[in-house]
């Protein structure tokens, strides 16, 4: 992971794209009481004005991760979205809190992502003695060098591999669907009279061409 951090921010954003088209945390447990909140900002970036259904408010109010899993969550986002002198990691885009919020709306992902947290835990341990949020910068990406790539990774890393990547897949839309995230994408879609366009590097790196005339033009 070490020669990958642009490269992977990248990758990223090109996901974070595809969440601002058809996702945002609103609406992942819309009903009509709570389609009109559609909206507001996200509800990892809450800010005075926002209201909150009732459901939505009780899912906030309960907690799924114990205090060790919240902060094995959060040292992870903030490995996969650190700083960099564009914006801040991903605790600042309060994903964290996002995929706590998601555990509980969507429990279908519960068993697999607490299983996945307590695999990083037994294989730091095996490795090093230690939990995985004990371990050393260097540590911790000894062990996500081990699943971050499913091409290269042992058939004994499945279990690491399949979680890391739907890890991955969360922080990824947490991140991109927050105001920190937008912003990173200088996506302005949703405002009238103001979207001049995809960024030139996501639409090099999609392959296709922009024409503010015409429409989108594929060019291989």
């Amino acid at each position: 992971m070490e020669n990958s951090k642009i490269n992977r921010r990248d990758s990223l954003k090109l996901m974070g794209m595809a969440s601002l088209a058809g996702l945002t945390w609103t609406t992942a447990c819309d009903t009509p009481e709570t389609a009109e909140t559609q909206e507001h900002e996200h509800m990892h970036n809450t800010s005075d004005n926002v209201e909150l259904s009732k459901a939505d408010q009780a899912l906030m109010d309960e907690q799924f991760f114990t205090d060790h899993e919240m902060q094995t969550v959060r040292v992870l986002s903030d490995t996969i979205i650190p700083t960099d002198d564009q914006s801040g990691n991903a605790s600042d885009a309060q994903v964290p809190e996002f995929i706590e919020f998601m555990m509980k709306d969507q429990p279908q992902h519960q068993v697999g992502m607490r299983g996945g947290l307590r695999w990083l835990d037994a294989q730091s341990n095996k490795l090093f003695g230690k939990t995985f949020i004990e371990g050393s910068e260097k540590e911790q990406k000894t062990i996500l060098d081990q699943i971050a790539f499913p091409q290269t990774a042992k058939p004994e890393m499945s279990q690491g591999v399949n979680f890391f990547n739907n890890f991955r897949d969360f922080v990824a839309t947490g991140f991109f669907t927050s105001k920190i995230g937008i912003d990173d994408l200088q996506y302005v879609g949703n405002r009238a009279n103001v979207w001049q366009g995809s960024p030139q590097e996501v639409l090099d790196r999609l392959g296709v061409s922009y024409d503010m005339v015409k429409e989108y033009t594929f060019v291989n």
